[in-house]
């Protein structure tokens, strides 16, 4: 079983960066696909990105060529790099991850992006 704990949200202006961190416990972490989603007020949980354990990296389009997502199995920990940031980026955070479904959670950090 693997804990999540999300970490780096926080308010920011538009066109600033952030960099999300999730800390994984565990020591299985290399052998999950590790996935960020969002979740904007009133609306449905969305995917953003994906890694998985060979390092292949999957994105929305919605944020395509702004978002980077990373790991590093040595310290357990998967990170997104959100740069131009819009205030559509607006929304709860979440780590996820997987063995061939999504099935363990963080409990998300909050982002903010004022126009």
């Amino acid at each position: 079983q693997v804990q999540l704990v999300e970490s780096g949200g926080g308010l920011v202006q538009a066109g600033g960066s952030l960099r999300l961190s999730c800390a994984a416990s565990g020591r299985t972490f290399s052998t999950y696909a590790m996935g960020w989603f969002r979740q904007a007020p009133g609306k449905e949980r969305e995917f953003v990105a994906q890694i998985n354990r060979s390092g292949n990296t999957y994105y929305a389009d919605s944020v395509k060529g702004r978002f980077t997502i990373s790991r590093d199995n040595a310290k357990n920990t998967v990170y997104l790099q959100m740069n131009s940031l819009k205030p559509e980026d607006t929304a709860v955070y979440y780590c996820a991850g997987s063995l061939g479904s999504y099935s363990y959670w963080g409990q998300g950090t909050q982002v903010t992006v004022s126009s």
